[in-house]
């Protein structure tokens, strides 16, 4: 059948149409091609480039740079140094044992830390670089550099390390860091890039670690041109990482510096806290250690004899130790009987130096007895039979929740390692820890700070500044975070009777004021300055009725570590109280003796803001305290008139 004309025309048009998509389909993949072709021949032909002639382009982590820590006053604790390093691929170096071996005739390398980079290397990815050498000098990283060629996969690096140039005035505090290991990178559960770059230091104790994802910071990238021999030749481009916040804590250094070379080798510890928001304006333990030894790799026998030093260095006594805080608790049981209604600072105790109890004989530290007692003179006195006596009226669970209220029993929420929260017992305690029942033998032991009853210094101090504020002050150590202040804990009102806390302060004040106060050798005479304490004696032993009976064995007449603890805590000024103070001192004897007069020497430095004036300390202690103050000043690392490091 033929067609018409009109139908001819019109299939054509149609197969011309479907020509013409069809070719510019395929003009169009043949265009696309083409400017793929271009773009692999022209604007990457470079890269090809490098590929073709067994160049390799590689990413690599940039660490970030670590935040720096500051004191109240802008003084570094914690700071970055640069540091020279040697470091090796291992895909790029090849025979990595003949690499080291050509490395080590240009840098001399220490058997420890290689085999352990040695052991790093194992564990890493091929491709990420491990230390051989690190703290190398600039005449080593210039031979290295010299000698690329011959040494693939080896690059000379400058990076930064932490520096502690306060040594050990804030190791218990800043604490330290150290390289990444398993036990970190288990810890942290997800883990970022950055911590498999071999020797990453992170924090290992106090601050350092417990803000460590404050401090960090974000690592950057880079994209280097490396050739066949594992040299890097060009940096490509680069992704800069974020550095890790500033932190500034709230301790002076000064202060801090002072205390520290006050304990000299005692194994003490000392808290200084202000009364206005809280802030530790001093927290040292003695004696101390130097953190830059961690933070390079300390060696065998310099950690062996930091730990096995009976006066435990590596400890950070003033928030990780509990103590029975002895006669210092006595403050306790005395606004639990008063908060209760069951006595009056008029009410007096006859006291002939014991108290028959359930058939046992509890002893007052006076074997003749006190005579008849009230509130401040048992204060005064360190009367114990008194506080046996408003025990047995009050019973423990009064005392625990007062204790409770005044910041005992409990953990502050400090970032340093291991806070402890000590122990505030009772009945319930006891029975859950223990499985036996409460006894009235516990209650009149806890009533004077022995028995069950441990505190840590922080504690103490807390318990101090509450009684001298009637306030539920809460310490602070953090003043800010990249100059932004930190959050102030709540410092309300106690709900405690404000006469009630009058007495209690009054009696404190005759402690130290009144003739027969039990640390009347240790006050301060500058009456604007003068100040209110209480000494504490707590037992590590127990006395048996013989010795008893023969006369009990004096504290210098025994071993060291049987020794009795020794405590004071005190607030000052009296009239208008600013800072609080707690000072343990182990088996150093009595407090009188041994915590009261660092606790005035601490006081009078943090009030003057420097050396007090001698007339500030009793006329017949004053040629000792010159040379005491000639003595210090010469071991001090922050020396009067030493400025902060920044504004």
């Amino acid at each position: 059948m033929r067609r018409s004309p009109k139908e001819t025309a019109d299939s054509a048009r149609r197969i011309s149409r479907r020509a013409m998509l069809l070719g510019g389909a395929q003009l169009g993949f043949a265009g696309l091609l083409g400017l793929r072709m271009r773009y692999m021949q022209v604007d990457q032909a470079d890269e090809f480039r490098l590929l073709a002639e067994e160049n390799r382009i590689n990413i690599r982590l940039i660490p970030p740079s670590r935040g720096q820590i500051f004191d109240r006053e802008g003084r570094l604790v914690a700071a970055n140094e640069p540091s020279y390093r040697i470091t090796i691929v291992r895909e790029d170096a090849g025979d990595v044992n003949d690499v080291i071996a050509r490395l080590s005739t240009l840098v001399e390398l220490d058997e420890d830390e290689l085999n352990r980079a040695l052991t790093e290397m194992q564990r890493s990815a091929p491709f990420l670089p491990f230390t051989v050498a690190d703290r190398v000098s600039w005449e080593a990283i210039s031979r290295v550099a010299a000698n690329a060629p011959a040494l693939p996969g080896v690059t000379p690096e400058v990076g930064l390390s932490r520096a502690y140039p306060q040594v050990e005035n804030f190791a218990h505090v800043a604490g330290y860091v150290g390289p990444v290991n398993d036990r970190d990178l288990e810890r942290y559960g997800e883990i970022e890039p950055v911590l498999r770059i071999p020797r990453f230091q992170i924090g290992k104790v106090g601050i350092e670690a417990e803000y460590e994802d404050v401090l960090r910071g974000r690592a950057g990238a880079k994209r280097v041109e490396v050739n066949a021999t594992g040299r890097v030749m060009r940096e490509l481009d680069r992704r800069e990482g974020e550095a890790g916040a500033d932190l500034q804590l709230t301790v002076d250094s000064a202060l801090q510096d002072y205390v520290q070379a006050r304990l000299g080798e005692e194994s003490a510890s000392v808290v200084v806290m202000d009364l206005e928001q809280g802030d530790l304006l001093a927290v040292a333990s003695s004696p101390s250690y130097d953190p830059n030894k961690f933070v390079r790799g300390i060696s065998v026998p310099d950690y062996a004899a930091l730990n096995t030093n009976d006066h435990r260095p590596l400890a950070s006594k003033t928030v990780q130790d509990a103590y029975p805080p002895g006669s210092t608790f006595k403050m306790v049981t005395a606004l639990a009987a008063l908060d209760a209604g069951l006595v009056s600072p008029n009410d007096t105790v006859w006291c002939p130096g014991h108290l028959e109890v359930g058939g046992r004989r509890f002893h007052c530290w006076k074997r003749a007895g006190h005579g008849h007692m009230d509130l401040e003179n048992s204060l005064r006195q360190s009367c114990d039979v008194y506080y046996y006596e408003l025990a047995l009226k009050v019973g423990i669970e009064k005392i625990a929740a007062m204790g409770r209220r005044l910041g005992l029993g409990m953990d502050h929420g400090i970032p340093m390692s291991a806070e402890t929260s000590g122990l505030m017992p009772d009945k319930a305690w006891k029975l859950r820890e223990r499985g036996a029942d409460w006894v009235i033998g516990d209650t009149v032991n806890s009533s004077i700070g022995q028995g069950f009853v441990l505190t840590s210094p922080l504690q103490l101090a807390v318990m101090t500044a509450r009684i001298a504020t009637g306030r539920a002050i809460s310490p602070r150590l953090v003043k800010s975070i990249d100059g932004v202040e930190t959050e102030v804990p709540g410092n309300g009102a106690l709900g405690l009777n404000e006469n009630h806390l009058r007495q209690v302060r009054r009696a404190m004040y005759s402690v130290s004021n009144n003739r027969r106060g039990t640390a009347y050798g240790s006050r301060i005479i500058e009456d604007a300055f003068r100040m209110a304490g209480k000494t504490g004696t707590s037992q590590v032993r127990n006395i048996t009725a013989a010795e008893r009976a023969r006369g009990v064995t004096r504290n210098e007449d025994l071993p060291w570590n049987r020794r009795d603890h020794a405590l004071f805590v005190n607030f000052a000024p009296f009239e208008a109280p600013q800072i609080a103070v707690s000072v343990v001192v182990e088996h150093g004897g009595g407090g009188s003796a041994a915590a009261a007069p660092i606790a005035r020497d601490v006081t009078l430095q943090a009030l003057y803001k420097g050396d007090p004036p001698l007339e500030a300390y009793p006329a017949k202690d004053r040629a000792r305290i010159k040379a005491l103050q000639e003595r210090l000043s010469a071991l001090r690392k922050i020396k009067p008139g030493d400025g902060p490091s920044r504004a």
